[in-house]
């Protein structure tokens, strides 16, 4: 019957859900098409506009800011006059121009050779500084276009930068105006970038200079930002969409200030750009959820109308066909289907008549003799379960499972009693869950059914547990649907051992043919425990006796080799200890111009003193140094010279040892590292190359660090290719690895040559590393100490992708 109602339900409900499910499917998805077309069409019309007004504001802006500095360059010129041929004069135009333009916080004149001779601020005036800044980039920027726009810096997260103007005439010098940038968030006003959005302006590098009062702190670095990096990126478009400083998706737009390199970013929330949308998007699912349920309704009362008559008789006959001749066909259509349904009942009232008497006589006689015959098979399984396995969970798992088969009981849980604790505790389980938590999993001796039925050694039943006495088990069994409970104690001689409860849905007293069975059950319960609990003491003992064997043994053994290995140790750690104290002591000496690697290997090498020898030798040569030091030990105190020197020196040596180069000599500011020597590497111009390009940019931020204490240093470098002869130099308390050679003097004349944050290389060394490096061809250079003109070209940067395919392909190679 079952299995007929299960499939009449399933033919209602898959005719009933293809009728609902087509026209609802039809209304959603017209709504979910046109609605998905209308959000699309205006998403892209607002994001337009948005766009578009957010970069004609940032354009405007940028043409306003670039005309102020033009104007402020203007201003300046006036002070160049070559008619002003005294200081005196000069310093009078300073004071002139520092009074009309309050953007200007100070004015100083370098000579034609590069020296401070006048410096006028606003709140001192200062003559024959004579500061040497002929290698500034102000200065030689300058003299080398008329005007130079430095990059700006911070004082005290005040922006600033610097204006150079030079003068008229040959040789004439140049002036250059300290300006204070402060002045550009005025462009950025809430009334020119509006309410919702904000702007801001940031250098090449990424730092804000200006902002709206709803942008970044000034002096903040947003070179992570996607759109602020695309902006700065040289040949980048501008990106539409990023992510404002506190991680917030944003609409953007940029615009370069051509001069300057700045770029001006309007940026405006994306979630508050887009609130129409989102409005639309609400009225659209609003339309498709009122459309979805009137779509419901009606086909729910259409497909009803047709699949309950049919459902009916399909249900009535199947129900017939089963035996079930009590079932009557209820179909009131006034058609052929009623007139079926009537002749169904009619043969079903029939058929019952002829065989309910011979079916219920033979129905109980079956039922009683089956009965009999189930409960003898089940003892016996029982019994020879017991009998045959020590296996405590397995035989309590079949005693319960057959309990619950034999009695017709919905749960059977079977209890073991911990005499030291003195409680039941919970151990198997069968119609509910023995893992869950509950009261009934430990039940402590008291006043319980549990400890009543064992100190009365006799089963105790409860008809109706309501009825009951609080207690535990009572209060489980009636919150999991239980209504009557049988408890038979587990006892024998010894002592309790548990109990066996027997729970009902049903209310209503046990039988006493099921309360003796039970009996029996428990009597099997009891004797599986016993024997169970003497096998695992027997099983535990000679377990415990074997593992003591064992492990007697093991150590015996273990002792006696211990005791051959010790010896041999010893042998051979006092040999290990006497080689690695040479080696160490070798390492230390070494270390003192070499790259702790290469020291190691030459110390670890079978004959250190081959790579040590004199020999000619292909090598790279890389010299740098600080530019404008000299100065800057005259006009500084020895300390602070001292600091700047350690800061730069520690700065190189851990990229040449990075490198593995070979460090062969300090002088002052001077550095002079060779690279093959002492040992080979068939890339090391390219390792020369790579650590210098690494160098300028580690030196960089520390230029900018020093600039900010007040020391104008820059940093330049070297490097050139040909053969020397290397070898150890000096005396016996005082030895050096050095390299003697044309191809030292003339890294030496380059990096003199070089200009801040310069590295010009010979044309022979850029030939090695060209593919792998971006330059530009320099001027023949006259050199000292060469005859002829020297050719040469500066590195610009490092291509780090053709050195990831170049290596791949090497690999590939070598594989």
């Amino acid at each position: 019957m079952a299995g007929a109602n299960d499939k009449t339900r399933s033919l209602r409900g898959g005719l009933f859900a293809k009728y609902v499910v087509s026209l609802v499917g039809l209304v959603v998805f017209v709504l979910a098409v046109n609605g998905a077309m209308e959000t699309w069409i205006s998403y892209r019309a607002t994001r337009t506009s948005l766009t578009d007004g957010l970069e004609e504001k940032a354009q405007g802006t940028a043409r306003r800011i670039e005309q102020s500095i033009s104007e402020l360059d203007r201003q300046i010129s006036w002070v160049t006059r070559a008619s002003q041929d005294t200081l005196e004069k000069r310093r009078a135009d300073y004071a002139s121009l520092l009074h009309q333009v309050s953007d200007v916080n100070q004015l100083f004149q370098l000579n034609g050779d590069g020296r401070e001779v006048l410096r006028v601020s606003r709140q001192s005036t200062t003559t024959g500084g004579n500061a040497d800044l002929s290698r500034d980039m102000r200065f030689t920027d300058a003299v080398a276009r008329g005007v130079s726009y430095a990059p700006a810096w911070f004082a005290d997260r005040t922006p600033m930068m610097s204006i150079s103007v030079a003068h008229s005439g040959f040789n004439a010098g140049v002036t250059v105006a300290e300006i204070d940038l402060s002045f550009l968030s005025d462009f950025l006003s809430d009334a020119q970038v509006g309410k919702a959005a904000f702007a801001y302006v940031v250098d090449p590098r990424g730092r804000v200079l200006a902002t709206s009062s709803k942008g970044p702190e000034i002096g903040k670095d947003l070179s992570r930002l996607p759109q602020v990096a695309a902006a700065i990126a040289p040949g980048h478009e501008p990106d539409t969409s990023g992510t404002d400083f506190n991680g917030h998706a944003v609409m953007s737009a940029a615009s370069i200030v051509p001069k300057l390199g700045w770029s001006v970013l309007f940026e405006q929330p994306t979630t508050q750009a887009l609130m129409p949308i989102r409005d639309q998007l609400v009225r659209i699912a609003l339309l498709i959820g009122m459309g979805l349920m009137v779509a419901i309704l009606a086909g729910t009362l259409l497909a009803r109308r047709m699949i309950i008559p049919i459902t009916a008789l399909r249900d009535g006959a199947y129900r017939l066909g089963e035996g079930d001749f009590s079932h009557r066909i209820d179909v009131h259509t006034s058609d052929e289907l009623e007139d079926l349904a009537g002749q169904f009942n009619r043969m079903a009232e029939q058929i019952q008549e002829t065989y309910s008497n011979l079916e219920t006589k033979v129905e109980e006689r079956t039922r009683d003799l089956a009965q009999s015959i189930h409960e003898l098979k089940v003892l016996e399984e029982v019994g020879r379960a017991v009998a045959s396995s020590l296996d405590l969970n397995a035989v309590l798992a079949t005693i319960a499972a057959r309990a619950i088969e034999i009695t017709h009981a919905d749960a059977v849980l079977i209890y073991g009693f911990d005499a030291e604790a003195g409680r039941f505790n919970l151990v198997e389980a069968d119609g509910i869950d023995e893992s869950a938590d509950g009261a009934h999993v430990t039940i402590a001796q008291g006043e319980n059914i549990l400890s009543e039925a064992a100190a009365s050694g006799e089963p105790i039943a409860f008809a109706e547990l309501g009825e009951a006495a609080e207690q535990p088990l009572r209060e489980v069994a009636l919150a999991a649907g239980f209504n009557s409970v049988l408890v038979v104690p587990l006892i024998d001689q010894q002592g309790t051992l548990g109990s066996l409860v027997v729970l009902r849905r049903a209310a209503g007293a046990f039988a006493p043919s099921v309360i003796g069975l039970m009996r029996t059950f428990a009597n099997q319960a009891v004797l599986a425990m016993r024997n169970a609990r003497l096998f695992s003491e027997v099983d535990h003992k000679s377990h415990a006796l074997e593992a003591a064997n064992t492990t007697v043994r093991a150590q015996a053994d273990k002792l006696k080799q211990q005791t051959e290995q010790l010896k041999d140790w010893n042998k051979s750690l006092e040999a290990r200890v006497r080689t690695q104290l040479g080696e160490i002591e070798r390492i230390r000496k070494l270390e003192r111009f070499l790259a702790p690697q290469v020291a190691q290997l030459i110390a670890s090498s079978d004959s250190p003193e081959g790579l040590l020898t004199s020999q000619r030798r292909e090598v790279t040569v890389v010299f740098c140094d600080l530019r404008g030091f000299t100065a800057f030990t005259e006009a500084t105190e020895p300390e602070e010279a001292m600091n700047v020197l350690r800061e730069y020196h520690a700065a190189l040596g851990k990229l040449i040892f990075k490198y593995e180069g070979t460090l062969d000599k300090y002088a002052g500011d001077g550095v002079m590292i060779l690279f093959n020597a002492p040992i080979q590497f068939e890339d090391h111009t390219r390792r020369a190359v790579k650590m210098a390009v690494e160098m300028r940019d580690t030196i960089g931020p520390l230029t900018e660090r020093w600039r900010n204490r007040g020391h104008s240093l820059g940093f330049g470098i070297g490097i050139a290719l040909g053969y020397a002869t290397l070898g150890q130099v000096g005396f016996e308390q005082r030895l050096e690895y050095a390299a003697i050679g044309s191809v030292t003097n003339l890294a030496s004349r380059l990096c003199g040559e070089a200009k801040p944050n310069q590295i010009v290389v010979s044309r022979r060394v850029y030939g090695m590393v060209e593919p792998w490096v971006e330059a530009r061809a320099l001027d023949d250079l006259q050199l000292k100490g060469f005859n002829h003109p020297v050719l040469a070209m500066e590195i610009l940067r490092w291509r780090e992708e053709v050195e990831n395919v170049v290596d791949a392909a090497a690999v590939r190679m070598r594989g």
